[in-house]
């Protein structure tokens, strides 16, 4: 596994990771519904995407050539995404992920790194010393989801 910047290419495969992972592994903890209103498959497009991507400091996790994986961390230390492909699961790319964010993050002399998981990463953060510091009600579209505000101290 290669863990590496994002580049312009990657703007479809992070984009099919992202919905894959929400529609598939996060359909386990939140309903058709909610899954649908995270997703807002109608709502994205690739310029958008990208330019999201660019903003922060995004990495892309390679696994016999194929993107298994994404995280972004901006420059305060807040973690906005981090996604797993299904078919990549529980293989280490989620971990190799977040210890490459957690790097950015010591060399930039954050002190505090946070993120909102879902239901479905919660368990991921809190086994990486993360712990939450608010339960979270938040709306997508017309539908309300539960995350956690979660912070580390590294």
């Amino acid at each position: 596994m290669e863990i590496r910047p994002y580049v312009a290419a990657d703007v479809a495969p992070t984009l099919a990771v992202f919905l894959e992972a929400v529609t598939v592994t996060a359909a386990a903890d939140y309903s058709p519904a909610q899954v649908e209103a995270w997703a807002r498959r109608d709502d994205r497009d690739v310029d958008t995407w990208h330019a999201a991507r660019v903003a922060t400091h995004t990495y892309v996790a390679e696994y016999d050539g194929a993107v298994a994986g994404f995280a972004d961390i901006d420059g305060a230390g807040h973690i906005g995404m981090l996604y797993v492909a299904p078919a990549y699961g529980r293989r280490g790319v989620a971990t190799a992920l977040l210890h490459r964010l957690l790097r950015d993050a010591a060399a930039a002399g954050v002190d505090e790194v946070t993120t909102e998981a879902s239901l479905t990463a919660r368990p991921f953060f809190e086994r990486h010393g993360f712990l939450v510091t608010a339960r979270q009600r938040v709306r997508a579209g017309d539908v309300e989801l539960v995350n956690f505000r979660m912070t580390l101290r590294p």
